[in-house]
């Protein structure tokens, strides 16, 4: 099994909110014996979406084959007025080029959300993350993780994710794993 995390911030530091959740999420999912890439945007050399291209950019080949091949997707997005920010949006438009494929976008893969905001408004990324991988024909599990980022480290140690959160995380990677909603 094949994982991706797409990592949708411009943070570009492993210690930054992004980094410290993929690397969290990443270890989880190593621990399951899941191959695990992290796509980091900030990093990916994405261009702005452009219909008219006959060819699709290489960083745009590689961005597609890397979704497509994952069966695990894990999106993680801060919140930024009020959405995921618009370069996020714009590399997911790019699974455009794939609309004639046998299975085109995100045919049946499934992805867990996660979005963290200053205050109590990170599930309206978590919604505009729905939205855009129904749209994209995969599956977004029943059960994400809104972040309220002020408690999302612990107290003692500001580079470690809190017990309160590292629980969802792993609810929302054990239902990834196994498709199964088991109480813990």
């Amino acid at each position: 099994m094949k994982a991706i995390i797409f990592n949708g911030s411009l943070e570009r530091r492993t210690e930054s909110t992004s980094g410290l959740i993929s690397a969290y999420i990443s270890e989880q999912l190593d621990a399951l014996g899941i191959r695990t890439e992290i796509f980091t945007l900030a990093d990916s050399g994405i261009p702005l979406f452009d219909v008219i291209l006959t060819k699709p950019p290489l960083t745009v080949e590689r961005m597609t084959q890397l979704f497509q091949d994952a069966d695990l997707h894990f999106w993680l997005a801060p919140l930024y007025h009020g959405s995921i920010p618009g370069v996020m949006k714009n590399c997911l438009d790019w699974l455009e080029v794939t609309a004639n494929s046998y299975e085109p976008y995100l045919t049946d893969k499934t992805i867990g959300l996660v979005c963290w905001a200053d205050g109590l408004q990170a599930m309206q990324g978590i919604n505009t993350m729905d939205t855009i991988a129904k749209s994209l024909r995969a599956w977004p599990l029943p059960f994400s993780v809104p972040i309220l980022k002020n408690s999302l480290f612990s107290s003692e140690n500001p580079k470690q994710i809190s017990a309160f959160y590292t629980d969802k995380l792993d609810k929302l990677i054990s239902i990834a794993a196994t498709k199964k909603i088991e109480n813990r």
